[in-house]
């Protein structure tokens, strides 16, 4: 679904705020449940979505960095809540705030991940991808990824400096 050089549409599936969407992963992204909300929103099948990284749904609007801060949570057995676009089969768009979760065997040993989503609010979803935008420019403006993806990591921690707000505080701020 979401690949390299693949031009999206402008066109937003929109659903529901009573709806939930819900998958689950393994410890290397790849996807081993999914609800029939996430089949809709992304166009997809079950047999489709299953085994597959959890970045096929990934909308190339969304910068590297926020990623890279969620995989950090997550890993470090803590949740996050994030904002995020993907993109559907069709090239289309749904606009999620994720809570991603890790899953914990009885050991305490992180086997997996976990992610309910709801669909953000469009007041909310212009404060974030104009935010997003701002990333993505500083991370594009490298040719190489690394130093990009560095770049756009440090910019969004010098944005949170300014604002005066931990990352948890401002994703709870936002729309207020």
């Amino acid at each position: 679904m979401s690949k390299n050089n693949v031009k999206p549409t402008d066109v937003e599936n929109p659903f529901s705020v009573n709806d939930i969407i819900v998958s689950k992963t393994n410890l290397k992204g790849e996807i081993t449940y999914v609800n029939d909300v996430i089949c809709t929103l992304a166009e997809a099948d079950e047999s489709e979505m299953i085994g597959q990284q959890h970045n096929i749904i990934r909308h190339p609007d969304m910068p590297r960095s926020i990623f890279q801060l969620l995989w950090q949570q997550i890993k470090a057995k803590k949740e996050i809540f994030a904002y995020v676009k993907n993109m559907a089969k069709t090239r289309n768009h749904y606009w999620v705030f994720a809570h991603v979760t890790p899953t914990l065997n009885d050991q305490g040993e992180v086997i997996g991940f976990h992610s309910s989503r709801r669909s953000a609010p469009e007041n909310e979803i212009s404060i974030i991808s104009e935010l997003y935008e701002k990333i993505r420019n500083v991370e594009t403006k490298h040719d190489n990824r690394k130093d990009g993806l560095k770049a756009g990591v440090d910019f969004f921690h010098e944005f949170l400096e300014k604002t005066g707000m931990s990352y948890d505080e401002f994703v709870w701020s936002v729309g207020k």
